[in-house]
This record gives structure tokens, sequence and C-alpha cells, in this order.
């Protein structure tokens, strides 16, 4: 399938169809550990908060839907982690194998790395998500670590695994 993808700073509007991308995923997939899906006003809160703390928040669209969206938020809340930041990706059902997800992670490490931020970290649910390792993968993440087991969801045991990758001059210098 070949679309044309517009990348766009999310608006109000964008949340009712950012709700359904991630209840299909809290649902169906282990993108997220969630399991019940949040609605549109959580998420919206969550939005909010992640544009409070000055983060990009993207969506993808085409002329006629939003088929995913991005965002980096605080990897951890105490200040000595301020130059580090947490990616999101997520891609509608009927839209996977578009490039979507590249292009969302690509726009958000530009942001990210225009903000002077160092580095970013990847939070992957489970060990089996091969489409999201490989994702990050191609955008330049490295593979850091697997905590075994340390989730549960659709009645077995998930590993999460983390990876990372530079921004910028990243520690080459100070901030």
């Amino acid at each position: 399938m070949n679309i044309r993808i517009l990348i766009r700073n999310v608006n109000d509007s964008d949340m009712a169809s950012i709700q359904r991308i991630y209840a299909h995923h809290v649902e169906h997939g282990l993108a997220s550990w969630e399991e019940i899906p949040p609605t549109v006003e959580k998420l919206t809160d969550r939005r909010d908060g992640i544009l409070t703390d000055g983060f990009p928040y993207l969506v993808a669209e085409d002329n006629v839907r939003v088929l995913g969206y991005t965002h980096a938020s605080k990897y951890r809340p105490r200040p000595a982690y301020r130059h580090c930041c947490e990616d999101s990706v997520y891609v509608a059902n009927n839209a996977h194998g578009c490039g979507i997800g590249s292009t969302l992670l690509d726009a958000l490490i530009q942001r990210c790395t225009a903000m002077e931020l160092r580095r970013m970290v990847a939070i992957i649910g489970d060990s089996a998500n091969l489409s999201s390792i490989r994702l990050h993968e191609k955008a330049g993440f490295k593979h850091v670590g697997t905590i075994p087991s340390c989730g549960f969801k659709h009645d077995k045991w998930l590993d999460q695994v983390i990876m990372q990758r530079a921004l910028g001059p990243c520690d080459s210098t100070l901030p």
C-alpha cells in the first residue's frame, strides 16, 4: 500500500482516534501492559501532561484518518533524568506495514534531538514483540537489557525489553 503520510502535532479532535488505536493494542497486543483501555478523557489528560512537560506528541494521518501516533515523555521523574526521554509509538491495526511507525519514530527522534535531549529509551512489551524491536533497531536503538517475566497479560508471562539510542552529542559534551 502506497499512502501519503502527514506528520503533525496532535490536537483535541485526534483523541477519539488515538483512543481506538490504543484500545486495540491494550485488548489484543502486548505493546501496552494496560489491561483495560483508558477512556478518551484519560488519554487526553495523559496527553496534556506530556505537552505540559514540553515533550512532542505527534500523529500520522492520510487525508482521511489518523493512522498512528507517537510521543516522548519523561523517562523517570527525578531531575537527574531530565536529559533522557522514553518513546511510545502506536499504529492503527489496519495500517501496519506501510512505514507509519518508522516515519513517526524518525520525526519524534528529530524533535527530541532539537530539544537537546541526549538519550531516548524504548521500553518494549515482550521479547516476542519483534515488530517493535525491529522498528527501534532500524531507528538506531541498541538492546541494553531484558527483564524476564516481569509482566503477566493474556495468560502468559512477559519479558520487558529495554533499548536506547543517543540523541545529538549525547554524553560527549555537558548539557
